[in-house]
């Protein structure tokens, strides 16, 4: 990386790079006879042919294209295609490319350093939606209130081009390229700074496990890039094996970090990744990433359905070795199932009267450390319970969770209002790192749809594919297959903006009261006791209905304790949680005064929680289920 001033750029081994004589421009395409740098006009483009070198590589440097031009490559003189590694298109990802200066934003901020993982509490965001405007300028519109709630990182949707301008962004072709309906360039680097202004980090979401089905020409010169024999839920894998195609990716998480300054970025479905290398492509990266930028706090969060831990094992000083937190879908799961007493699809492995899967998550990270799942036929997970809490990021909602149903129904409308209360309670005040999804502070009822901007036959296929995944779902055969919302239409993206003028409704202010008290509370008692948590730090009672305690050993010799009742009956707290430790401490947070009085006497009441900070207190585990 260099940094002159406040301006910053990202070296990179794909894409154009500023150097002495112009700019290099660069292309891997190892079986190829013939790669030229086309410029100019796209309607009567002027051709330079590049040079091979080693391993594949093609080569040129020119003063040819300036800064606002358009390039491309043609392949042994007949297909023109964009770059890869552009960062910014002329029109869609079909078209030219364009060359950026990346040197050009002047930063604000060019000192910040970020926050430490302790104070991430994340707001999942997509920005088409977010917004009327759909734009990162409207975004920075809105930091102020995210900040006045109390949320610390501003979590995107992937931002890399895509084909249209709809979609929720896990059909990127074009990884270095700032979707332009969104502002671009110069519009991420704005939202990023001014993130910065106000004390929040900012994370993207970023693909590395597939690229999407329209704007992807790779095949077209590298088909080295895939390993068609070996399948994925999107198509062939990703050759990884290949250095040139690790040093893709690689450097595209680089370049986020250096080039505009983003503080964490989430690695989506790790799991779907089929490398065949020594060392696994998100261990490589992961250093890379600490080895690079060893004076900043940068972050790395995961998803990977296979509960491994190995990738977010710690120091011998308690920080991340790799990978800093991953998504935890089982603390989903089982608030889901818990208060809508679905089991359909992966719901089924969890159980809607039982407390005992929720508390073991909230102590351990995972409920499923190595148990057979029938679900998944198969033995799942690792142990996870020697990992320190923030080494997870839990949440109740996500655009997963909600977008991936037929209707795209937030949990908001299918639980009550007071499972909710205790959901967030739960989510906020516990010491893993708590994760919202837009519009959840204030309980937003407006659905988050799946949504797509295809034409054509690939438009139709997508259509139909929606159609046909919920043809088992109860749901869907009670309402019928023609009601689910077409991706393609734009109605259904429409339908998922925030209705920002709910604010304005008393329920729904109150509803945004109470969250940014939880997060104030956590800010004030929880985020400090957070820095040193000793291995096994938690424990928990449970009982055969919906209700629990746990207690985690933070630092500062403190125990937090967590009493939940999700049941509508009360809870008749079991003999061996004594008065004294009922007792013990102080409460910082309570959905009733009868809540807390009802602990202090033994008896919960119905969907009720009381969270508690007392001396260091470990209670005994309840037996794996």
């Amino acid at each position: 990386m260099t940094a002159d001033d406040a301006r910053f750029s990202q070296a990179t081994d794909w894409g154009p790079n500023v150097v002495d004589g112009g700019v290099r421009f660069r292309l891997w395409a190892p079986t190829k006879n013939r790669i030229e740098l086309a410029y100019g006009s796209s309607d009567d483009p002027r051709f330079l042919p590049l040079e091979r070198g080693e391993r594949g590589w093609w080569e040129i440097v020119t003063d040819k294209v300036g800064f606002g031009e358009g390039y491309a490559f043609r392949i042994d003189g007949e297909a023109i295609v964009p770059d890869p590694a552009a960062r910014a298109q002329v029109a869609d990802v079909h078209s030219f490319s364009r060359l950026v200066d990346p040197r050009a934003y002047e930063w604000k901020t060019p000192g910040w350093k970020g926050r430490p993982l302790q104070d991430c509490v994340f707001y999942e965001l997509h920005v088409g939606t977010f917004t009327p405007e759909g734009t990162f300028d409207a975004v920075i519109g809105k930091l102020d209130y995210l900040k006045d709630t109390g949320i610390t990182a501003v979590e995107l949707l992937p931002v890399a081009e895509f084909s249209g301008r709809r979609g929720w962004g896990y059909d990127g072709t074009l990884l270095y390229c700032p979707h332009a309906a969104y502002g671009g360039v110069e519009g991420l680097k704005r939202l990023v700074d001014a993130a910065h202004e106000r004390g929040l980090m900012v994370f993207l979401d970023c693909v590395y496990n597939h690229f999407g089905p329209d704007g992807n020409y790779l095949n077209a010169y590298a088909p080295e890039f895939f390993h068609p024999e070996i399948h994925t839920p999107w198509g062939p894998a990703i050759a990884y094996d290949e250095r040139p195609v690790r040093e893709f990716m690689i450097d595209n998480a680089l370049y986020w970090f250096g080039e505009y300054r983003i503080d964490g970025l989430r690695l989506d479905a790790i799991d779907s990744i089929k490398d065949k290398s020594e060392i696994d492509i998100i261990a490589e990266l992961a250093a890379r990433v600490r080895q690079t930028f060893p004076d900043r706090h940068l972050h790395l969060t995961s998803e990977d359905a296979r509960n491994i831990t190995w990738h977010i094992e710690r120091n011998a000083d308690g920080g991340p070795r790799l990978v800093s937190a991953e998504w935890n879908d089982d603390f989903h799961h089982c608030c889901h199932v818990l208060t809508t007493g679905e089991t359909e699809g992966y719901y089924a492995d969890y159980t809607p009267a039982s407390a005992h899967q929720l508390a073991r998550c909230l102590a351990e990270g995972f409920v499923y450390q190595g148990q057979y799942s029938a679900e998944r036929e198969d033995h799942v997970g690792h142990p996870s319970n020697h990992l320190p809490p923030t080494a997870f990021v839990n949440f109740i909602q996500n655009h997963d969770q909600i977008g991936n149903r037929a209707f795209g129904d937030r949990l908001t409308t299918l639980s009550s209002d007071g499972q909710m209360r205790c959901l967030q309670a739960i989510l906020l005040l516990s010491p893993q790192l708590p994760l919202i999804f837009m519009g959840e502070e204030y309980g937003e009822t407006q659905p988050f749809c799946f949504f797509t901007d295809f034409h054509g036959e690939l438009g139709e296929a997508v259509s139909k594919g929606r159609r046909e995944e919920f043809k088992k779902f109860a749901s869907f055969e009670k309402e019928g297959k023609s009601v689910v919302p077409d991706p393609n239409e734009v109605s259904t993206f429409e339908q998922s903006r925030l209705r920002w003028d709910r604010l304005g409704e008393e329920d729904h202010a109150a509803h945004h009261a109470a969250v940014k008290e939880l997060l104030a509370i956590r800010r004030r008692e929880i985020v400090p006791l957070l820095a040193d948590i000793p291995a096994h730090s938690g424990s928990y009672r449970a009982t055969d209905s919906r209700a629990f305690e746990v207690c985690w050993s933070l630092g500062q010799d403190t125990a937090l304790h967590v009493f939940a009742n999700l049941d509508d009956e009360p809870w008749g707290l079991p003999d061996a949680i004594s008065p004294s430790e009922r007792a013990q401490g102080h409460t910082i947070y309570a959905t009733s005064r009868e809540a807390e009085e009802g602990l202090r006497l033994g008896v919960l009441p119905g969907t009720s929680v009381v969270v508690r900070l007392a001396g260091r207190l470990l209670i005994e585990k309840s037996p794996d289920v």
